[in-house]
């Protein structure tokens, strides 16, 4: 028998980087940081801005107790950051991948 395909989007919110990089812009300059956003040119071949409707219906119906992108947790991933900064290897983090041909 044939079986049942089901999508599990797995998320609790959905935001873009954008709205991401303001948030921790916020929570980092609570924190006395001084947060810069950088913007990056987009690698990929999709457009920037671009509908997507993405549903997580089906974890909740199985009893997905949503943990949110608060303010405290926002502080705690930033104190661990910093904590750690010495560690950090730029190099590993800023893309090299091109998806476009020019």
């Amino acid at each position: 028998d044939p079986g049942i395909f089901r999508v599990f989007n797995q998320f609790t919110e959905m935001f873009s980087v954008g709205d991401l990089a303001l948030m921790v812009k916020k929570a980092g300059n609570t924190l006395g940081l001084d947060v810069e956003i950088n913007h990056m040119d987009n690698p990929r071949v999709e457009a920037e801005e671009h509908y997507f409707n993405a549903k997580n219906t089906n974890l909740l119906e199985l009893g997905l107790q949503p943990h949110l992108l608060s303010d405290s947790l926002l502080d705690s991933l930033l104190n661990f950051a910093v904590k750690y900064k010495g560690r950090v290897d730029k190099n590993q983090i800023l893309p090299k991948v091109q998806w476009r041909r020019d």
